[in-house]
């Protein structure tokens, strides 16, 4: 399925009816676009699979529609409460990925979304941001006038770490080569939604942002951005789809240190294959892979070790169970990442 999931279908959907499958989350992980990295982060897709299953369960008590079925143990489906150790594999309900298509001179093409109406994947991803950390693709589209610095309520461009007044939804394509930023006009054009529709997503973002929000706080963390996906059921009700508020869909800080895979992005901006992507991306959009001559290098293995460490107990502290024993505390650990980067 992608760099970090694999899916299994169980059931395949139509435009009738939602399919049923299963995600299985590996050790794998991606920066950058550039799908699987040379190493994996050992314990990773399990604490990932534990902290989605948490929050899509304290979601339905919200009454906000997922496709989240349930968690998978010894081939049968269960809720989070009747798992004793962890898993890596969620059960969901599927629906229909329509593809644009793309035209070498035109771009991406969506007109497939003006015949469709429902059960489907919308192409869109909703980013919310609370504030603008270091590292914040912001920046730079403010650098470029691609953003104003009306949209976020300032007057001039702030430095790393400024919390906004209010949180910022941003949105990008989703089934693009590379994600690309859209405006809200574009953003309905390219996925026929009505104004209600719209509308309606941009509420339940600011719901679920709220929420998650909320229970990080609880374990002395700050939700800085993160992003969301939706598709349209049978009825053509907005469900939330993927996996959301785990440390790969959202960006989590401790006093202002990363609690997500930004540790590894941190260490991968002072490499020369992270120079070489850049300039590629800026030659092409859709095709900046081909030009690429560099492979990325695995991570120092003691880094690799700490950042395992940052997932287990993220998930530890966020379910306020042990599921991964004998872990350090998240601030144990951030500490020590924080002297590897000033003593590297």
């Amino acid at each position: 399925m992608g760099s970090v999931k694999d899916l299994t279908v169980l059931k395949t959907p139509t435009k009738t009816q939602s399919g049923r499958g299963r995600f299985i989350f590996s050790d794998r992980y991606s920066v950058f676009d550039w799908g699987e990295m040379p190493d994996h982060i050992d314990q990773k897709g399990a604490a990932l699979c534990i902290t989605a299953a948490y929050f899509f369960e304290q979601l339905e008590k919200e009454g906000v529609l997922t496709h989240y079925l349930g968690l998978v143990e010894t081939d049968e489906t269960k809720r989070l409460s009747e798992i004793n150790h962890p898993v890596n594999v969620l059960e969901t309900k599927l629906f229909r990925v329509l593809k644009p298509e793309l035209d070498e001179k035109k771009g991406y093409i969506y007109s497939i979304y003006q015949q469709e109406k429902s059960n489907f994947l919308i192409p869109l991803e909703v980013i919310y941001r609370n504030s603008l950390p270091r590292g914040s693709s912001v920046f730079k589209r403010l650098e470029k006038g691609q953003l104003k610095l009306a949209d976020f309520g300032l007057n001039q461009i702030p430095s790393s770490g400024v919390r906004l007044e209010k949180p910022f939804l941003d949105v990008s394509t989703k089934l693009e080569a590379s994600d690309r930023y859209l405006d809200w006009q574009e953003a309905q054009n390219i996925s026929q939604l009505s104004d209600q529709k719209i509308t309606e997503m941009k509420f339940l973002t600011q719901k679920i942002n709220n929420m998650v929000t909320r229970t990080v706080h609880q374990v002395g963390l700050e939700n800085e951005d993160g992003k969301f996906e939706f598709a349209l059921d049978q009825d053509q009700n907005l469900v939330l789809v993927d996996v959301f508020g785990t440390p790969d869909e959202s960006r989590f800080t401790y006093q202002g240190m990363p609690v997500s895979k930004e540790i590894a992005r941190l260490y991968y901006r002072n490499t020369q294959w992270y120079q070489e992507i850049c300039q590629a991306k800026e030659k092409s959009a859709s095709h900046w892979k081909d030009l690429m001559q560099m492979n990325p290098e695995p991570l120092p293995p003691r880094l690799k070790l700490l950042i395992s460490r940052v997932y287990c107990a993220f998930t530890n502290e966020i379910t306020g169970k042990e599921w991964f024993k004998e872990i350090p505390r998240l601030h144990e650990t951030l500490d020590e990442i924080k002297k590897y980067f000033i003593n590297s």
